[in-house]
């Protein structure tokens, strides 16, 4: 096994963002030396990291050359440059999760139209270039429109219920969906090393803001029945599977009225609906990446509590200097962690944070989540 800790291994991690921070508490703990580029000069790991570098993800020089100096490369955000990861590893360089895996999954498109050619269960769906070419098809409202790329927590993201709503959608190369009426929103995270060795953690239930489109709480447990969660940790797996990905993989799943599990979509990184796990699982999940791209025995997944996150988002009609306030309120309660992502600016609906509620009883946890979510206020000065 190489030598990672402790020694001049570097690890290269695309992005800097609050799923960058929360990976280098990991990196920390193990001593591995960490090197980060990001667009902005103060993206939250920007003070922690071995070394920062500024510079754009989607420029192939840029991408390339950040490439060069480190010895592994991995990713907190798919939005980067593939051609420069597929040259990189076409030279030698390890890059997890894989660059062709990434192709797929960074466009809306190839990656339904992935799941369709693997049997994996989803909604039906076309595929657009333009608005124009959206515009001449014969539509059956209501749908889900997707901008094909670039999308994240809810933006790219539209319900189109009649004509008049086509006006408002961007001329992008897009996909529209079947809008499918669902019980529950599901994710399952996936960890998968090189050896081949899957773990997956357990089923999470998503409650989502009607606004924003956010998810507002996850939920671990889920709480659907034995056979539900065995479902859907199956077809997280037959995706995990087909992709044949290295490292995290979370997959998003809707629940229909009569109990059927559809893929909406992946995220091939640690994601929101597994912050939870920093608090109430034996590995959290983003020691867990850690553990999977450097090909080490994955961690347990099992819960040690219930535990319940509340996302710390931007309240409408604040924007500037970022103030928290009756933090001190929630930090009187049992349980309760909160986590600040170090962005210094606010707006509505900005992901700022997440507070994590762990107790032995799921009700329990989910009546102080509540209390949270009433008490602490993002707003600015």
């Amino acid at each position: 096994m190489k030598n990672y800790f402790s020694s001049n291994f570097k690890l290269g991690v695309l992005g800097g963002g609050q799923l960058g921070k929360m990976l280098l508490t990991e990196t920390h703990k193990f001593d591995i030396y960490t090197a980060i580029l990001d667009g902005a000069k103060d993206a939250p790991c920007a003070q922690i990291c071995n070394e920062f570098h500024q510079g754009n993800l989607l420029d192939f020089d840029t991408v390339y050359n950040f490439g060069k100096k480190v010895d592994l490369l991995t990713i907190e955000i798919e939005h980067v440059n593939t051609e420069a990861l597929l040259k990189l590893e076409a030279e030698g360089l390890e890059i997890y999760p894989q660059p062709s895996v990434l192709q797929i999954i960074q466009h809306k498109g190839k990656q339904k139209d992935f799941f369709v050619k693997n049997n994996i269960p989803t909604s039906p769906h076309k595929r657009f270039s333009t608005l124009e070419e959206l515009q001449k098809e014969t539509l059956q409202f209501p749908f889900v429109w997707k901008s094909a790329q670039f999308g994240y927590d809810g933006t790219g993201v539209k319900i189109v219920k009649n004509s008049n709503d086509l006006n408002a959608l961007a001329d992008t190369d897009c996909i529209i969906e079947e809008l499918i009426p669902f019980k529950n929103e599901l994710a399952v995270i996936v960890a998968r090393n090189k050896n081949g060795e899957v773990k997956t953690y357990p089923v999470v239930e998503m409650e989502f803001h009607p606004e924003a489109n956010q998810v507002e709480y996850v939920i671990c447990p889920a709480r659907i029945s034995n056979e539900i969660a065995n479902k859907a940790r199956n077809i997280a797996l037959k995706v995990a599977e087909s992709f044949k990905h290295i490292g995290l993989l979370a997959v998003e799943l809707f629940q229909t009225e009569n109990d059927e599990i559809l893929v909406n979509e992946v995220a091939p990184r640690t994601h929101n609906s597994g912050h939870y796990s920093i608090e109430a699982s034996y590995t959290s999940q983003f020691e867990q990446h850690v553990r999977s791209i450097l090909n080490l025995p994955l961690g347990n997944t099992e819960s040690k509590v219930a535990g319940i996150m509340v996302n710390l988002v931007g309240e409408e009609g604040f924007s500037g200097d970022v103030v928290y306030k009756n933090m001190e309120e929630i930090l009187k309660m049992d349980g309760v962690t909160p986590h600040i992502y170090g962005k210094k600016q606010t707006r509505p609906f900005r992901k700022m944070g997440h507070v994590t509620i762990v107790n032995n009883d799921i009700t329990e946890a989910h009546k102080i989540a509540e209390k949270v979510k009433n008490t602490i206020r993002v707003v600015s000065k």
